[in-house]
């Protein structure tokens, strides 16, 4: 709940990517708990695929360890810093701050881009005046590419697969945090989706976006 001391619209800023974001802390501790979790096979998924037949570009191998800095989508036009988040006492990743809706947050305890296994990113949508840095992400299209400017030079370059809106009703932790692939280096990006629910000021879904490495290139270009 938004107090006196929070910008307006911070409420809406949180709720939806915690509520997310929450379950990924669950998730983390059934996994450190039992060595996994049976999480549900069908549910309220829409998915956006890509055409029949359609090529998508072999995985690139996975690369050593660094941390990101920038990400950028070329085809939604973003551009964006990443920040290290980590949990809070709810089990949820810390958010950006409210004063950066333009920031990407990574969950700097887990997986970071390049290497193996599922990297965390999330953002805002928007707030209660502004579109915010994954605005436009539910719009993104299977086959659009996902850059990660990383702390040792590196650009790694992701390919995105898989678009999916969970509802909060049918949310699937492992199709969502989990990697798709053995062995592969992967990417999401989650941000609220559905519609806002302003009796529990909340949205009523999430927007999990899957990517996995498909190249990399060294720091001689400029950016990202």
């Amino acid at each position: 709940m938004a107090g006196a001391d929070r910008p307006a619209g911070s409420g809406r800023l949180l709720t939806g990517v915690a509520w997310a974001v929450l379950l990924l802390g669950l998730w983390l501790w059934g996994r450190e708990g039992t060595g996994g979790i049976s999480a549900p096979t069908t549910g309220d998924v829409a998915a956006v695929g890509r055409p029949l037949g359609a090529p998508l570009p072999p995985a690139h191998e996975p690369l050593g360890g660094a941390r990101p800095q920038r990400v950028e989508i070329p085809s939604l036009e973003i551009d964006a810093p990443v920040v290290a988040r980590e949990l809070d006492e709810s089990g949820a990743i810390e958010p950006p701050p409210y004063e950066t809706a333009g920031t990407v947050g990574w969950y700097g305890n887990g997986t970071e881009p390049g290497t193996e296994g599922a990297a965390l990113f999330v953002g805002h949508v928007d707030t209660e005046t502004d579109p915010a840095v994954f605005y436009g992400l539910s719009a993104v299209q299977p086959g659009a590419r996902v850059r990660v400017a990383r702390d040792d030079g590196t650009v790694a370059e992701f390919t995105v697969d898989d678009v999916q809106v969970f509802t909060r009703e049918r949310f699937d932790a492992q199709k969502a945090y989990g990697p798709r692939k053995d062995g592969r280096a992967e990417l999401r990006l989650i941000t609220c989706g559905g519609t806002y629910d302003r009796d529990a000021h909340a949205y009523t879904a999430n927007v999990v976006v899957s990517a996995y490495l498909t190249g990399e290139r060294g720091a001689s270009r400029s950016g990202v």
